[in-house]
């Protein structure tokens, strides 16, 4: 007798997905394309607001740095399973803690159906010393 295997959750990326989710404040957005671009500049606006810059020049490092961030956007709409790469391991967890920020969203659909989507935020500035 085999158990029945449950079924794994397909979990879609940003260009997979027939419908992208839905950052607050671009429900007017009527494509994917302007879906995806309202996200990005609303990302882009929350991490300069909560990004703490300084933390790079008080570890000594200058010039351009990179982090990049992954999370998934839940069937409800909820950042989860963050993951951050970074030079330094206090730039990782300061990009987690600013992901965390996320407010929730409306999540992608495919055929109609709420899917969880994976996105990928980099995170870069310039550190002047």
């Amino acid at each position: 007798v085999i158990d029945p295997v449950e079924p794994v959750e397909k979990i879609f990326d940003m260009t997979g997905v027939e419908k992208v989710p839905i950052y607050p404040g671009c429900e007017s957005a009527k494509t994917n394309a302007e879906r995806k671009q309202c996200m990005s500049e609303k990302l882009a606006i929350l991490i300069q607001k909560r990004f703490d810059k300084d933390l790079a020049s008080e570890l000594g490092l200058s010039g351009i740095q990179r982090i990049n961030v992954q999370f998934k956007i839940d069937t409800f709409g909820n950042v989860t399973d963050i993951k951050a790469r970074a030079p330094r391991r206090e730039l990782e967890k300061e990009a987690k803690r600013v992901t965390e920020k996320i407010p929730q969203m409306i999540p992608g659909k495919q055929r109609d159906k709420a899917v969880s989507v994976m996105y990928n935020l980099p995170i870069i500035f310039d550190v002047k010393n």
